[in-house]
């Protein structure tokens, strides 16, 4: 079969010869050849030596998502399945797979592919033109691999509704890949049992990826007061009161994600320790330090509030204004848990920002542990989008 050939500038593909997978529309000097969007194409420097294949977009600034280093490689079935494979063998190496992230894009070797397992269950993401063309046959394929291992999938659906659809040039979708099924479903994390919407929860329905930051609290919660600020449906907020927490109350702006909340405390038996509220958390926080409120233990888990560069300056205070908020309500020798989900909020950065909200109210902070996302969200270097959760622990302690 003959693929277009693009090829960069000189002094371009800097990012793909460290190791990345992505090609911007202004890196490439040249497409000769006729294809269509979606295509897979041939990747040659400006001196015309080759560096794999990948697939092409004249939609998306990311003009060339790679596939492969091996020009040679075909992009068929065995390749597919290799790549599947790869990726089901490095979960049951790393990670708990009852329920786990199977396919995390760029760091999988598959670009713009998500696929997250919800017991037996299947959610799908796709996020680039060229995957999209093969979400279905690649679903197919993946449930043979689990098979094999005795792992039956009685459902999948897609939840490709994310806003970076519309920068391919493609619509936001969703809805069952294949037959219907109960969209409703029971999964256990760390011994926690929650109720999963993957039709109508944020993003393929829960955060697989701090599952292990989930269970890092266990130990500070044992007989504490906790707060569990931007909870969404639970997850930490369960995690304490399954340690022992004297009393935990979770905050959200979400009416629905408290509903559901409340629900997995009732399921986990723990509505007599576990409460929820429906609140803004910029705005309680201060309502609760004017009303002399402390607390043993607060975990800060908020959405993303960056996602491009241009609003890090706004997130930076965003950010500063809830941990300085938290440090205030908590006792002297206490614990914050805190962490960014931004990959725009780098790691200096949100360590610095931290560090500023402390100073600003006095407080010293003692290191109890830094860690990132779950493993099977693995950081491929050189992909720095791969790399966005930031999650420390922290004793805080007053001036000395």
């Amino acid at each position: 079969m003959e693929h277009a050939i693009v090829t960069l500038k000189k002094g371009e593909g800097r990012t793909i010869k460290a190791g990345g997978a992505w090609i911007y529309d202004n890196e490439i000097a040249s497409v000769v050849g006729s294809f269509a969007d979606g295509d897979v194409v041939l990747i040659h420097d400006f001196d015309g030596y080759p560096m794999g294949k990948g697939y092409i977009n004249r939609h998306s600034k990311i003009r060339v998502r790679m596939l492969t280093r091996h020009q040679e490689q075909e992009i068929d079935d065995d390749f597919w399945r290799m790549r599947l494979q790869a990726a089901w063998d490095y979960r049951k190496a790393t990670v708990d797979t009852s329920s786990c992230r199977l396919v995390f894009g760029e760091a999988d070797f598959l670009p713009g592919l998500v696929i997250d397992k919800f017991s037996d269950v299947l959610v799908v993401e796709s996020l680039a033109l060229g995957i999209d063309r093969y979400k279905e046959h690649l679903v197919e394929i993946l449930k043979e691999i689990l098979a094999a291992d005795g792992v039956t999938i009685r459902g999948v659906y897609e939840r490709s509704d994310a806003r970076e659809r519309l920068k391919e040039g493609m619509e936001r979708v969703k809805g069952f890949l294949g037959q219907e099924f109960d969209t409703n479903v029971e999964i256990v994390e760390n011994g926690v049992h929650y109720m999963v919407d993957v039709k109508e929860g944020q993003k393929t329905g829960f955060f697989l990826d701090q599952k292990y930051n989930r269970q890092s609290i266990r130990s500070i919660c044992k007989g504490a007061k906790v707060l569990d600020c931007f909870t969404h449906t639970g997850s930490f907020a369960l995690n304490a009161g399954q340690a022992g927490a004297a009393s935990v109350l979770g905050l959200d702006a979400s009416e629905p994600g408290v509903e559901q909340a409340k629900k997995n405390a009732a399921l986990n038996g723990l509505s007599h320790i576990v409460d929820f509220e429906c609140a803004d958390v910029f705005e309680k926080l201060p309502k609760m330090e004017a009303a002399g409120e402390k607390f043993d233990v607060i975990i800060l888990d908020p959405p993303a509030f960056t996602k491009s560069r241009n609003s890090v300056k706004n997130a930076v205070k965003g950010y500063r204004e809830i941990n300085l908020r938290a440090m205030k309500l908590i006792k002297d020798g206490g614990y914050l848990a805190t962490c960014s989900c931004s990959h725009f909020m780098t790691y200096e950065l949100f360590t610095k920002t931290i560090g500023q909200a402390a100073a600003n109210v006095h407080k010293r902070l003692r290191q109890v542990s830094f860690a990132t996302q779950a493993p099977d969200h693995p950081i491929l270097w050189a992909a720095d989008t791969s790399y966005y959760l930031k999650f420390y622990i922290f004793q805080v302690c007053d001036e000395k």
